[in-house]
């Protein structure tokens, strides 16, 4: 019990951080959905009129339906935002390093994979709650919410968040080996919204995109989310992508976890972990 309670305050704590280190004026919320707007607006103008210019309705009817379509994509930036927020949170984790408030944090009692978990979940929180609810209301808006029962937005609300914080965790985790995050960036930014399907369907992928998609948590939590906002889906016909989501999550922890051991074990050893 005494270990939980300390787990939840460095949790709390860490969160805390996050949310003074990001939010800075209030004006900040007025500007949170701003970018994903804009890019489900872009996105949506740009595929829109080359869906219905060719037979693409033939194999995908759902982008005859501009309302449908744009559900699609605002699903897709939902899930997006949740993710990609991991890799800003990664980004800023950087700093610390550089700044040595990482090591800092390391000579103190606290977890590891506690610290590793609330430094990714206070950016999701940060950033992602004004677009969710912008989301939700968008879709009651179009028409398009199908869903199977109250109960579902809860799991769609899981199948988000979970996934996002191990995925989080474990890439906070790797700059244990490394300053530099600019790597990130390269391969997490545009590729991470193709390979899972953000703005196409899975289907219209290439095997080997398809493939690779799979290894990313953001595939899977987008299958559940469209099934159950889009498709009124229930949660026995989730079950197989709601399971994959759950050991791949699990998988990333451990992942995450046995990366700070060694990382830190490493650094300690080498004596790239200072405080100079």
């Amino acid at each position: 019990m005494n270990h939980l309670r300390h787990a939840l305050w460095v949790f709390a704590g860490e969160t805390l951080k996050q949310h003074r280190r990001l939010f800075g004026q209030p004006l900040v919320v007025f500007s949170m959905p701003v970018r994903p707007v804009l890019q489900l607006a872009t996105t949506y103008y740009t595929i829109r009129p080359v869906a219905t210019a060719s037979g693409a309705a033939e194999n995908w009817p759902l982008a005859a339906d501009p309302e449908r379509l744009l559900a699609f994509l605002a699903t897709g930036t939902l899930a997006y935002a949740f993710f990609f927020s991991l890799v800003q949170s990664a980004w800023h984790l950087s700093f610390e390093r550089t700044t040595s408030t990482l090591e800092l944090l390391f000579l103190s009692p606290a977890g590891r994979l506690t610290l590793m978990i609330a430094n990714g979940a206070g950016a999701l929180l940060q950033n992602a709650w004004l677009l969710t609810c912008f989301t939700v209301a968008a879709l009651t808006g179009f028409g398009t919410l199908s869903v199977a029962a109250w109960w579902m937005y809860g799991i769609v609300l899981l199948a988000l968040l979970v996934p996002a914080v191990a995925w989080g965790a474990f890439l906070n985790s790797l700059f244990v080996f490394s300053r530099d995050s600019a790597f990130l960036y390269t391969i997490l930014d545009e590729p991470l919204w193709f390979v899972s399907g953000v703005r196409l369907p899975h289907f219209a992928l290439p095997t080997v995109v398809q493939v690779v998609g799979a290894l990313f948590p953001l595939t899977g939590s987008l299958l559940a989310v469209r099934g159950a906002l889009l498709e009124h889906r229930t949660a026995g016909e989730l079950a197989p992508t709601l399971l994959g989501l759950g050991a791949l999550s699990a998988l990333l922890l451990v992942a995450a976890s046995l990366i700070l051991r060694v990382g830190e074990a490493r650094a300690r050893r080498t004596g790239a972990l200072s405080l100079a």
